[in-house]
């Protein structure tokens, strides 16, 4: 009996294996082509297309990424997006919008009363009647774009309502991956560029950057995998530089900014955030391990040892032998059996 039951079960295995073994052999024999065509034969622009959303800020049916450390303001721009959308007046009151829509909103961490007075107040900025905005607000508790139920939820409601702009608030409250694993990141950031391509919406996701990343790349700063970045059409970051916040743009396909100087203007009802005019100031460049050690050495009265100096810059010291090297081959630094002094 023992031996029929493995049998049975062996010729199951066999049974089910046997159509893909048979369409894997098929394939290798006669593979099918992949379809073609000439460079000069690809569709041309439509002419008098717009290429842009929001001219300069965000490309036309672009996806992409809101960045930032926490409270720099990342909802706020988001939120700044989406009525400059909806009523067709120029984003931060710089960027003019040629394609005014629909927009469909998911704000996962605020209540519906927080949502409400942030668009006022944004529209008040804008000097856009609130009550005639076309923004729709997500109202579930929960989405979850890791879950096949919600995705589907979310793709019917982009489909009923044909959404302009598609905003996401913000990615770590949509999923329940780890977002430093690639292979997990990009289904479901997949998913929503298949939403952007089948319904033609562009989609904002916000997301936050690492504590402490200020001084990297915008999209090195973010937080999780690089898929994030890469997925991008159109990516703005935000960054705080002393009491200054700083924004950056990036395009895939058009030339970004960078250090665009904003201030959050609050003058009730109005609380939005404004681009500045005057241009934000060039960041203080800090000095060479060579000009550092050149300074300890010019501050000093007698000559200083290598463990010295070492302890006065907080370098390796490695570095700072090789800095001392260079200092002494140029004839910056001389060395005596006291130590290290600068040559007067």
């Amino acid at each position: 009996m023992r031996l029929n039951v493995m049998t049975a079960e062996a010729a199951v295995t066999r049974s089910t294996q046997e159509p893909a073994r048979m369409a894997t052999q098929a394939f290798a024999t006669s593979p099918m082509k992949l379809p073609t065509l000439r460079a000069a034969q690809l569709a041309p622009p439509e002419p008098g297309k717009q290429s842009w959303l929001i001219e300069g800020l965000w490309s036309a049916q672009a996806v992409g990424i809101i960045g930032g450390e926490p409270k720099c303001g990342k909802t706020f721009l988001a939120l700044d997006l989406a009525v400059s959308v909806a009523s067709g007046t120029p984003c931060l009151r710089r960027f003019p919008t040629p394609q005014a829509g629909r927009v469909l909103l998911f704000a996962a961490e605020d209540a519906p009363q927080v949502v409400r007075q942030r668009l006022e107040g944004i529209a008040h900025a804008a000097q856009a009647e609130f009550d005639r905005l076309d923004i729709h607000v997500i109202t579930a508790p929960v989405l979850r774009l890791d879950r096949q139920q919600h995705q589907q939820a979310l793709q019917a409601t982009v489909a009923d309502l044909k959404p302009k702009l598609l905003v996401l608030d913000p990615l770590v409250r949509l999923h329940a991956i780890d977002e430093n694993i690639a292979a997990e990141v990009a289904p479901l950031l997949a998913y929503l560029r298949n939403l952007q391509r089948y319904h033609h919406t562009a989609v904002a996701l916000v997301h936050h950057a690492r504590k402490g990343a200020a001084h990297e790349r915008g999209g090195q700063a973010l937080r999780g995998s690089s898929e994030l970045h890469a997925w991008g059409d159109s990516n703005l970051y935000l960054r705080r530089n002393g009491q200054q916040l700083q924004l950056s743009i990036e395009h895939r396909a058009a030339q970004g900014a960078d250090r665009l100087l904003l201030a959050l203007k609050t003058n009730p009802p109005v609380l939005a955030l404004e681009a500045l005019d005057s241009p934000p100031a060039a960041p203080a460049t800090q000095p060479s391990c060579l000009q550092r050690i050149e300074q300890i050495l010019a501050k000093a009265t007698i000559p200083l040892t290598q463990k010295h100096v070492r302890d006065a810059v907080r370098m390796r010291t490695s570095d700072v032998g090789q800095a001392l090297a260079t200092l002494l081959a140029t004839g910056r630094v001389i060395k005596s059996t006291s130590g290290y002094q600068l040559k007067r």
